[in-house]
């Protein structure tokens, strides 16, 4: 009767941790969701880009609201800025922009995103050039205070820049962890 009552309490404990396991992974969904898939997905592959990062600065920079509108005036999902909109429109040779449209929005922060890339190579300054500016990382890497080997960079001298930086990798490693077998 004793062996009964063990393996009964031992059933009900690996019930509960494997229950408790499986709804981490459903609440963390939800605090990472991926919304706008179908626009983050054809973006995504058509800039060459990883959709998890595109899913990261999304919800880093609105929280995936797409009306959202920053203290310096970006807008929409990814917060595109004023020049950057009218940079995006010459270059993809866009009509009348919508900037508050989720595709329009996901699109030119995609193409920012990959033109990023080719500029710097490395995910970090991609992602600090994409707060920053990339006039900014450009003079920090070219600045022995802030990088010492001119390709990569030990200080962030803004504050909000660092702490982007380090925000958008978090989001990041838990989209990755979350849906790398999914997308």
């Amino acid at each position: 009767m004793a062996k009964k009552k063990i393996f009964f309490v031992l059933a009900i404990i690996i019930i509960l941790f494997t229950s408790i396991l499986v709804e981490k992974d459903i609440v963390n969904k939800i605090l990472y969701p991926r919304k706008y898939s179908e626009y983050v997905s054809r973006y995504s592959e058509e800039f060459g880009l990883d959709e998890n990062l595109v899913y990261s600065v999304i919800k880093v920079e609105s929280k995936f609201r797409k009306d959202a509108i920053s203290h310096k005036g970006a807008k929409g999902l990814m917060q595109i800025s004023d020049i950057t909109k009218e940079w995006a429109r010459e270059e993809l040779n866009l009509g009348e922009i919508n900037i508050f449209d989720p595709e329009t929005n996901i699109k030119i922060g995609c193409w920012y995103l990959s033109k990023l890339y080719k500029e710097f190579g490395r995910l970090d300054l991609v992602i600090a050039a994409y707060n920053g500016g990339s006039g900014n990382v450009r003079k920090w890497l070219n600045n022995y205070t802030y990088s010492k080997d001119g390709k990569s960079l030990d200080l962030i001298p803004f504050e909000e820049t660092s702490t982007y930086v380090k925000k958008i990798t978090k989001n990041y490693k838990m989209y990755n962890k979350l849906y790398s077998k999914e997308g």
